[in-house]
């Protein structure tokens, strides 16, 4: 039985202590960051399957972590908030949000909500995350990535390059496109960066490596143009 994992980012520690105690009890793996830069960090290396984020954080307040999430997973979020102002809420919705639920909170509400985005999951046809072109297969539920059936490792950034890729065959897909979605528009590195990925992602690609073409002095795309 696959494990559930939930990454829960609160920066008030007895109330993430709470939190994580009455979660782990209900048989879910529990990973905690104290604030939004920790969140993204766990997020990129861990398998997550739900993120229960709080709004007002350190570094990054929960809304942004939610932006930069949304541009590489469609992995369920609870936003956890004292904000009820309904501009804020739709806002937030408005930029991918699961659900959420205002503070103070019972435990059990928050549990049921937990339990129904699960349930929605396991009805979900899996087909819908899964992506395949030619020899790959990438496997967003188990954050997998195949070629002719036999599994490759990737670094976080290197599948989010090939989902980007994958889910738009055909499409050229321009350097700035790549570096917007993957790292985020406050990145600061320079375009090359995608070429420097885009290298040693062919390399794990082996005899499929040219499956990934350049488009000179554009971008690139997987397979032939449309």
């Amino acid at each position: 039985m696959d494990t559930t994992t939930i990454l829960l980012v609160e920066d008030e520690e007895s109330l993430a202590s709470f939190m994580t105690t009455e979660l782990e009890l209900e048989g879910y793996k529990v990973i905690c960051a104290k604030d939004g830069q920790m969140a993204l960090d766990l997020f990129n290396k861990e398998q997550i399957t739900l993120i229960l984020l709080d709004w007002m954080l350190p570094e990054y307040d929960g809304l942004t972590v939610l932006r930069r999430i949304r541009k590489v997973s469609d992995v369920p979020v609870i936003m956890i908030t004292a904000r009820s102002q309904t501009s804020d809420i739709r806002m937030a919705l408005d930029q991918g949000l699961d659900d959420y639920i205002t503070k103070p909170f019972e435990i059990e509400e928050l549990l049921a909500r937990i339990r129904v985005i699960l349930r929605r999951l396991k009805r979900e046809n899996k087909s819908a995350h899964l992506y395949r072109f030619g020899p790959f297969k990438l496997d967003l539920l188990k954050h997998q990535f195949l070629v002719n059936d036999q599994e490759v490792h990737l670094t976080p950034k290197e599948f989010s390059l090939m989902y980007s890729l994958m889910k738009n065959p055909g499409v050229v897909q321009t350097r700035d496109d790549l570096l917007n979605q993957i790292w985020g528009y406050e990145f600061d590195g320079q375009t090359n960066t995608v070429d420097v990925y885009i290298r040693a992602l062919r390399n794990k690609l082996g005899d499929y490596r040219n499956l990934i073409k350049t488009v000179r002095g554009i971008g690139y795309v997987l397979g032939d143009r449309s």
